[in-house]
């Protein structure tokens, strides 16, 4: 394998931890060490590894199949609790993040009869082509802040993908008026949370919201990062902004590999009367329908108000410790996500999350890793409380913490 790792992000140097086992919230190494795990699958395991739960009910599954590659009762079963928890009409499975968003900007596109799109400057929805301009843009090439100019990778083939900063209003407004007869959706995260966790100003998604029905055209929440780990019914519930179509993945499938979009049913239709075909083999195949039914029981809002709790004593005790050692940095929070961000200012948009310390974020990720505690690798993602953490693990985390401020003090 290229680098030696399945995907491009798991390599780290000088070399990443090869993990043999996992159970609850916590993971084995090839050597037999212990490992906190608070990446948690980036969402994915907000279940924890190996949850009773999503374990019987991806056994049942397994005693009737794998794949049918037909309708069945679990897929129906499925739909009806994802439509049922985040207030939508209908509701396609996929595999992956990537292919959610990717389908959902083409129903956009097919609905509307138009082609461009409109995304956020650092906001990451995936691999499709389109949605790869300006995700982490060098700064060299990406204009002005206020206006800033698409970046592409090399190798993709985008269309027109107009580019605006987060958390402003004027700049959306402007793109709308200039080309709003050419767009057919604004596809955004209603939390960043591919720069640690860039919380949307208040108001903003609203004025978002007001805009896209006031120039027609579809909005898109990217909710495979945030999704259940927003809360029971995800951040556009929680926020209180109805987008026209959601994505899904990650926290839904309990650990297996699930994703989702849907939507108005006004828009989906496009899927139902023959204008755009959505495929997949392995669509809604029984082992991660398994998975989604598991997580609708599991999530309850008790249960999630309980990791919530946790995840919020931990952004607590180690903002006090930030005040303590006067260093420069704030905590923020989502749900059963956090994360430490090392500026004294808040990150609103893509621009400010560049100005932050990395070198220091780096050390802290290094430190924790050292010391048996797993962290997301990327230096701008967020730890995960799992329904599998415990006061213990909250522990852990913030006495890590605090003995690196000691560190950087000493």
């Amino acid at each position: 394998m290229p680098l030696g790792v399945p995907s491009s992000f798991q390599h780290w140097d000088p070399y990443p931890i090869s993990i043999v086992s996992a159970k609850g919230a916590w993971m084995t190494d090839v050597d037999g060490r212990a490992m906190l795990d608070l990446s948690m699958g980036f969402g994915a395991m907000l279940a924890g590894h190996l949850n009773p739960v999503v374990v019987k009910e991806a056994e049942q599954a397994l005693k009737n199949g794998t794949i049918f590659v037909t309708p069945s009762p679990i897929s129906r079963d499925a739909g009806e609790r994802l439509c049922k928890r985040f207030e939508i009409d209908q509701v396609r499975f996929t595999n992956s993040g990537t292919e959610a968003t990717m389908y959902a900007v083409r129903t956009a596109k097919v609905f509307s009869g138009k082609e461009e799109i409109v995304k956020v400057e650092g906001g990451y929805h995936g691999s499709y082509d389109p949605l790869t301009v300006s995700a982490k843009p060098d700064l060299k090439l990406a204009g002005p802040a206020d206006e800033p100019t698409p970046v592409a990778p090399s190798g993709s083939l985008t269309g027109v993908v107009h580019v605006v900063p987060f958390n402003n209003l004027e700049a959306l407004e402007k793109k709308f008026k200039e080309h709003g007869k050419k767009i057919a959706c604004f596809i955004v995260e209603p939390v960043l949370e591919n720069l640690a966790i860039v919380l949307p100003d208040d108001g903003y998604l609203q004025g978002v919201r007001a805009l896209c029905d006031q120039y027609n055209i579809v909005l898109i929440f990217d909710e495979v990062k945030t999704g259940l780990t927003a809360g029971p019914h995800g951040a556009a519930k929680r926020i209180g902004v109805k987008p026209d179509l959601i994505c899904l993945a990650k926290s839904i499938g309990g650990g297996l590999p699930v994703a989702a979009f849907g939507g108005r049913k006004e828009i989906m239709d496009a899927i139902s009367d023959g204008r755009m075909a959505h495929y997949g083999t392995f669509n809604a195949n029984p082992l991660a329908m398994a998975g989604v039914r598991a997580m609708d029981m599991l999530c309850t809002p008790e249960a999630m108000a309980n990791a919530e709790k946790l995840n919020y004593d931990a952004l607590d005790r180690i903002s006090a410790i930030i005040d303590e050692y006067e260093l420069p940095a704030h905590t923020v929070g989502f749900g059963v996500k956090g994360c430490i961000t090392w500026s004294i200012d808040p990150v609103r948009n893509y621009r400010d999350y560049k100005a932050t310390d990395f070198g220091v974020a780096e050390l802290s990720w290094l430190w924790s890793l050292n010391r048996g505690i797993i962290t997301p690798p990327g230096l701008d993602e967020q730890w995960l409380i799992s329904l599998a953490h415990t006061q213990k693990e909250i522990d852990l985390l913030v006495e890590d913490f605090a003995g690196l401020a000691q560190a950087i003090r000493a």
